[in-house]
This record gives C-alpha cells, sequence and structure tokens, in this order.
C-alpha cells in the first residue's frame, strides 16, 4: 500500500521531531506508469527501523529501502533525484531525507546573542533564547527565536531539558552567569552535543582553573568550544555569530574548517604542467 502525500510529510516531519531520521522517495519517471507517484518511506527512531508503504513490487521496494539507508547513513546526503534500474527499464525516484530536530540554546540576550538566534534559524535549529532580564528576551530582539525564556541562570535549564541533540551558546552579560550554566551544562546526562561559550583566552583560561578546582574530569572541560567559533578575524557581534555558525556547519558536516581554495587547489592544478610536457 502506498502512502499519500500528506501521510508521508507528517511521517517525515513527526520522525524528525522525535528524535529521529526519516526518508521517503516518491516514483517520479517509470516505464509503468501505474507506478507513478507511489511512496514508500524508511523511519528510524531509537534503535527501531520501520518501512512504510511500497512502491508496487518487492524488488523495487528492496532496492529503494538500501537508497534511503545509504541516505540516512551519510550526514552529507540531500534531497533529489535517484535513479533505479529494473528489468523493465530505469526509473527515478525523488529522494527526501529529515534528520533530527536540532536545538540552539542561546543562553544570554545580549548584542552576540541577536545575530546568531537569526543565523540558527536559517541553519534549520530550533532557537531558544534564555535570559533573566524580561526587557531583553523579547520577540522585537528575537522575532526567529521559537521560544523566549526568563530564567534564574542558577538554574537556567529547569524548562529546557537538555539532550543529545542541544548545542548551547553561553554568551550572558558576566562570567559569573556564563559558569553557573557551563556546570549544568557539562554535567548534563545526555551531554548536549555542542556547548560553545564566548571569552578571551584569559577568560576561558580562568574558567578552567575553576572546573578543575571543582573536580571536572578533563574529558568533560575538553568538550567545550572556548573561544567559540572559527578563527575568522571576528569582533564585531554579527561576525562572531557568522564564527559561530561556521563552526557548527563544520562540526555537523564534517568539515574541515580551511579554505576552500586551499583545499580544491584548482589554481595550482590548472596551472600545472605535466613533466612530459614541459618545454625543453
Amino acid at each position: 500500500m502506498t502512502l499519500r502525500a500528506a501521510e508521508t510529510s507528517a511521517l517525515l516531519i513527526s520522525t524528525a521531531e522525535a528524535g529521529g531520521t526519516a526518508a521517503a522517495v516518491t516514483v517520479v519517471a517509470s516505464p509503468d506508469a501505474e507506478v507513478l507517484g507511489h511512496r514508500l518511506a524508511r523511519v528510524r527512531v531509537e534503535g527501531t527501523s520501520i518501512v512504510h508503504g511500497s512502491l508496487g513490487s518487492a524488488p523495487l521496494d528492496a532496492e529503494a529501502v538500501g537508497l534511503m539507508d545509504l541516505a540516512i547513513d551519510d550526514p552529507r546526503a540531500h534531497d533529489g533525484l535517484r535513479r533505479v534500474e529494473t528489468d523493465s527499464g530505469a526509473i527515478e525516484l525523488y529522494l527526501e531525507v529529515r534528520r533530527p530536530v536540532q536545538e540552539l540554546i542561546v543562553v544570554g540576550a545580549g548584542h552576540v546573542a541577536q545575530p546568531m538566534a537569526h543565523l540558527g534559524a536559517l541553519l534549520g535549529y530550533r532557537v531558544v533564547v534564555l535570559d533573566d532580564r524580561p526587557d531583553f528576551a523579547t520577540r522585537e530582539r528575537f522575532p526567529d527565536a521559537d521560544r523566549l525564556l526568563r530564567v534564574d541562570f542558577s538554574d537556567p535549564f529547569a524548562e529546557v531539558p537538555l539532550h543529545a541533540r542541544s548545542h548551547l551558546l553561553l554568551v550572558t552579560r558576566g562570567h559569573k552567569y556564563d559558569y553557573e550554566c557551563l556546570l549544568r551544562a557539562l554535567r548534563a546526562d545526555p551531554a548536549p552535543a555542542y556547548i560553545g561559550m564566548i571569552g578571551s583566552r584569559r577568560r576561558v583560561r580562568a574558567t578552567y582553573v575553576q572546573l578543575v578546582d571543582e573536580g571536572i574530569d578533563r574529558s568533560l572541560i575538553d568538550r567545550i568550544h572556548a573561544p567559540v567559533g572559527l578563527d575568522i578575524g571576528a569582533e564585531t557581534p554579527e561576525e562572531i555569530a557568522v564564527a559561530v555558525a561556521a563552526e557548527l556547519v563544520m562540526l555537523s558536516r564534517g568539515g574541515t574548517g580551511r579554505s576552500l581554495k586551499d583545499v580544491e587547489r584548482v589554481s595550482e592544478r590548472f596551472f600545472k604542467v605535466p613533466d612530459e610536457e614541459t618545454p625543453g
């Protein structure tokens, strides 16, 4: 039995919301007109894997499930057309992938928080902004945030449970508040996917000294991204937000953070003359 378009969309969205990964394929071109529009979905949540729907035949379903599994396992995989060869000819499938919804928790609602919340939303994060000042965490200042909460920094995550898809950015107005939030985050179980803290080298070093005095294990301290972001020479709040956003993308996509010019070396390869062609 095939899935309707609305059912497929609902399945992809609900799976991502639940922290799972899902993929779906739709037949968009086939020698057999009867299977056009047929859909199949693969859902993985908390160790379970379920297939929904059918494309009309067991062999084609098996091929499609293989494609969906490859897409689910590859963090770089994206939506698009996939081609499958069958005994009756080539079939084109449109594949969609939805990964677990990631959460960006910006602790502090100051100048860096504003562009960070905007960029986080653009990158697809569910953005939550926390502050203890009601005049700062407002919808006017953070139109892209999913949630705005006034919190007590001594227990900042009381209404925002941390989980393996939480990405924290600590940018409060003072080291004391950043440190209180950092301690809570380091002791969270499960551990957040990312903990970033703004600050100079001196301020970060002082934080590490405090953490060691608190008995925090070195392995936990090494998980902190501080100073936060990639080294792009950022100075303004907007530039700092870009540096942090770039680091989040790099970590999620497995990038290097290097200049693509240096990675691809197109100019070097283009102008290189093979030895046998070197004028003699």
